[in-house]
């Protein structure tokens, strides 16, 4: 018993034989034409999207990476200044197996200068040497930050002398790459300098200059700057403040009016000054006695006259008689004094007052309000908005912002406007963002109907072919019964067997079991019938 395989290439064979040559040579052409399409498609929908792995790198480096995709049999493509391309889906992964190796190093040398051992070199080639290390490792430190591409750090140590009357200090200069479009935040600047600064021994702050790729320096001197004479850290409060004025007055309004439709500005000027101030107040009226001291003093003294008998001190010729007062008359004197010593405790305050830095000097503010929009599309127009509602916008900010009209010692400024704001940018934007999602969809439904316009192309061209093949003619007049009994085996009962209804069923079976009957019959079929016959 035959196979369904060689069956079928009988039959294949059978219809190829009896096909014309235009036919065969239409098969042919069809079968190339959907093959060709089917590996094209096929090709297409399992093309590899390449991704950067990483790019401009050396060639040291790039060698190190090369080989590591060779070892991993991963696809890769090379392209110009030492950029390298994998699969997409496996950026990340190989990123990371390349980084448990140290690969890439990024430009210049760590550490690892000091693996292999060096024997004999001098005390100046190891220090040399160190201070390499400590450059490399902090190129590739800053080069860690999302802004920055690529980063190198040069340090300038002053030569160890042992005499030497000036001492000079370290000096580090840091050159960063910034990505397309990436600015770098004053912040992020301090901490670069901050960095280099506690990495080298004697560095300061104030003696690390930062340089970005477009030749602007980025670190300034932290003591004064040359705006107004405001240091870098007053000019970082000013700007948070006025950020934070402006972004509490956008937020209040975008709850009222929609997003984006109104843009606040705001100029704070900023007390800086600090002020100590002790103040000492008396109450005379709260007086309260302390101490109190009274003091008698009570002097009884006599004193006497000298007579004219002689100078004092003189012997005279006067009697001695003890009862004869001699000098003259004889004066007695009492004195009585009372002193009082009263000491009061005054009440007193005194009272230290610290007037901090910070305080808000002057506030001006510029308020834009997008007009009201009426319509879609096209017609969309501009619904000024009337003077009542301006007001309230107006007093709202105002109240918000802390400013104070009318007030001569602030001088406090605000303005409100309506515009129409310029939407056709954005509009533009998501035009283009609904464009690319389209296309990304007819792509996708592209393909399906690609794939289903494949097989259907297949299907077409072998109904054609079977189609097309040349019937065997079956003569007219036999009687489906006939046909009937011609199928079946040429032993058994011969009886004749009563005519059966034609059915599609019927019509396969016939031409399974005698396909060369069956195609004279549809070629007489499909022949004109001679009118002379009739």
């Amino acid at each position: 018993m035959n196979s369904p395989f060689s069956q079928l290439g009988d039959q294949l064979g059978g219809i190829w034989k009896q096909l014309g040559v235009n036919q065969r040579v239409s098969l042919v052409l069809a079968t190339l034409v959907v093959i060709g399409g089917l590996v094209g498609m096929m090709a297409w929908s399992s093309r590899v999207n390449y991704a950067l792995l990483y790019g401009k790198l050396d060639d040291a480096e790039a060698a190190k990476v090369v080989a590591v995709l060779t070892e991993s049999k991963t696809p890769y493509r090379t392209g110009p200044s030492g950029s390298i391309m994998v699969p997409a889906d496996k950026v990340h992964t190989l990123r990371m197996q390349l980084a448990s190796r140290g690969i890439p190093r990024g430009d210049g040398v760590g550490f690892e200068i000091f693996d292999k051992p060096n024997f004999g070199i001098s005390d100046f080639v190891q220090r040399a040497n160190y201070v390499r290390a400590v450059q490399g490792e902090l190129a590739r430190t800053i080069g860690q930050l999302d802004e920055i591409e690529a980063a190198r750090v040069m340090i300038v140590m002053p030569e160890n002398r042992l005499l030497t009357d000036n001492t000079r200090r370290p000096t580090a200069s840091v050159f960063v790459k910034l990505k397309a479009h990436a600015q770098l935040q004053p912040s992020a600047v301090n901490s670069i300098r901050f960095l280099v600064a506690n990495a080298v021994e004697g560095l300061q702050v104030n003696f690390v200059s930062v340089v970005d790729n477009r030749g602007t320096v980025l670190s300034e001197n932290q003591e004064n700057d040359s705006i107004g004479g405001l240091s870098n850290s007053q000019l970082a409060a000013r700007k948070n403040m006025e950020q934070y004025l402006a972004k509490k007055a956008e937020g209040m309004l975008e709850k009222v009016l929609g997003p984006g439709q109104a843009v606040v500005r705001v100029s704070a000027e900023i007390n800086f000054d600090s002020l100590t101030r002790t103040e000492e107040r008396f109450d005379p009226e709260g007086q309260v006695v302390r101490s109190s001291t009274v003091t008698d003093e009570n002097t009884d003294s006599a004193s006497s006259t000298a007579g004219p008998g002689g100078a004092p001190g003189v012997a005279t010729n006067a009697s001695t008689d003890t009862n004869n007062v001699a000098g003259g008359p004889q004066t007695n004197s009492k004195t009585k004094k009372k002193v009082g010593n009263t000491q009061y405790e005054i009440n007193k305050t005194t009272s230290s007052s610290v007037l901090t830095a910070g305080g808000l000097k002057r506030v001006s503010a510029a308020v834009f309000v997008a007009a009201k929009m009426q319509g879609t599309g096209k017609d969309r127009k501009a619904a000024p908005r009337t003077e009542e509602e301006l007001k309230k916008i107006r007093t709202i900010v105002r109240s918000a912002l802390g400013i104070v009209e009318n007030d001569a010692t602030r001088r406090d400024e605000i303005t409100l406007e309506e515009m129409s704001f310029n939407e056709e940018f954005g509009f533009e934007q998501v035009a283009k963002l609904e464009t690319q999602q389209q296309r990304d969809q007819w792509m996708q439904i592209g393909q399906q109907v690609g794939y289903g316009a494949v097989a259907l192309a297949v299907l077409f061209v072998f109904w054609r072919a079977f189609k097309s093949t040349a019937a065997e003619s079956i003569p007219l007049g036999v009687p489906v019964g006939q046909l009937a009994d011609a199928s079946g085996s040429s032993g058994g009962d011969a009886r004749p067997k009563p005519e059966m209804p034609v059915t599609v069923e019927a019509l396969n079976r016939m031409v399974r079991e005698n396909p060369e009957n069956m195609t004279q019959a549809i070629r007489s079929w499909m022949t004109p019938s001679n009118p002379s016959q009739n």
